[in-house]
């Protein structure tokens, strides 16, 4: 009987320290790069208080971000010196950001679409593959990854008795964030430091104040007015400079003369924000291409086509990133844009794109050169002696294709 009694109160003992802890653990971290370059570490919290990061042996308390609300956890976030050799929060390691990244990974459009009457399966991997992709990424052991925007796309209830999406929260809430992001993306997460782009799904009308809270590049205040668009920064890559630009609010088919001169003053502050050669990363491409009923093409951004004809484009830009179009694309075009990579096939439903795009001329942007490829996947980008190599991973981690990029141009040759 006494020796019952003890093992009881062991257990009781065991269960308040693994409750103690548990109140204490991040429920998840990671680091992105912001305004400048600065690398800060953030953490969801499950606790009450925000927990100790450990900077090359020294402890110091986390700073509060946001304060836990109605539908978001407490978020805790602490800025990483330029010298920091190593870091962990609650003894999980910390990615620290390379001062000249040499791998790359460039995804976007990732979450599972529940939106009234179209219902992805986000309960099989097969067909809503984020996890999966974010796993075969991760071993790949980039030094960055590049998101290139639209993170929440679960934005009605799953139907009654659908079980492909059956248990799906939905909204902007963190239930909806962790689900359509955060837990498939963690190991990604922990692998690298992110660069987070902002995308149409997260306009102020949709999931923006989420991702402002969550992942956006400026200080959050909570019950503040949503910020409908946010100024481009550059992040020092060297030699190479990344301007995001948010273009969240750009229609495609329509070009109301304010969002015009919007655009127009981002793209006339592109050229003095960094220096070296320039990459753009805005989630709508200016203009990319899909299929349309009866076997047409579509493309090209009204919006930003009606900016850049206004002034030009910046000259000192040499690559674009974007996604919004649900497929893989590289295209040269005819005139004095750079080249553009869209990677929009990260896991939401994909869109059909002709396979050559040598010909369409939409917009009044002919293309030189393009393809695209079908099915789910992500891009790693290797540094070269002389440019890049861009390899096209599919869903499940097999490279598809490797284009080059140098001088301002993409090379897609089949082998």
């Amino acid at each position: 009987m006494m020796r019952y009694f003890f093992a009881v109160i062991a257990a009781l003992l065991a269960q308040i320290a693994v409750g103690a802890h548990a109140a204490t653990a991040a429920a998840v971290d990671w680091v992105q790069l912001g305004p400048g370059g600065a690398a800060e570490a953030r953490a969801v919290l499950d606790g009450d208080s925000c927990p100790e990061i450990t900077i090359d042996g020294i402890g110091y308390r986390m700073a509060e971000r946001t304060a836990a609300g109605a539908n978001f956890p407490r978020l805790c976030a602490t800025t990483l010196p330029a010298t920091a050799r190593n870091a962990a929060i609650l003894g999980a390691v910390v990615p620290l950001p390379k001062p000249m990244p040499n791998r790359i990974i460039v995804l976007g459009d990732t979450g599972c679409r529940i939106l009234r009457n179209t219902v992805q399966a986000c309960n099989d991997p097969a067909k809503w593959p984020f996890g999966r992709i974010a796993a075969e990424a991760a071993k790949l052991n980039p030094d960055l990854v590049i998101d290139v925007g639209d993170y929440l796309y679960r934005e009605s209830p799953c139907p009654a008795g659908n079980r492909e999406c059956a248990g799906s929260p939905w909204g902007d809430n963190w239930v909806t964030w962790n689900a359509d992001f955060f837990a498939p993306a963690a190991p990604l997460l922990a692998a690298a430091p992110w660069v987070f782009v902002r995308g149409n799904h997260e306009e102020c009308d949709r999931s923006g104040l989420g991702w402002l809270r969550l992942l956006g590049p400026l200080p959050f205040a909570e019950g503040a007015a949503c910020v409908e668009h946010i100024a481009p920064y550059v992040v020092p890559l060297p030699p190479i400079s990344l301007v995001v630009i948010d273009d969240a609010n750009a229609p495609e088919t329509s070009a109301p003369a304010n969002l015009i001169q919007l655009y127009r003053g981002d793209l006339a502050a592109v050229s003095a924000l960094g220096s070296g050669p320039l990459w753009l990363a805005m989630h709508r491409p200016i203009s990319g291409y899909v299929k349309v009923p009866p076997g047409l093409s579509a493309g090209g951004n009204q919006t930003l086509l009606n900016a850049i004809h206004a002034d030009g484009f910046p000259r000192s830009v040499d690559l674009l990133l974007s996604g919004h179009i649900h497929a893989f694309e590289a295209i040269n075009y005819k005139s004095d844009l750079p080249p553009q990579l869209i990677a929009g096939h990260g896991g939401d439903n994909l869109d059909a794109a002709p396979s050559d795009l040598t010909t369409p001329n939409i917009g009044g942007l002919p293309v030189a050169s393009g393809l695209s490829l079908p099915g789910f996947g992500f891009l790693l980008l290797t540094r070269m002696d002389a440019g890049w190599n861009i390899d096209v991973f599919d869903g499940s981690g097999v490279r598809e294709r490797t284009c080059v990029f140098a001088s301002r141009h993409l090379d897609c040759p089949v082998h």
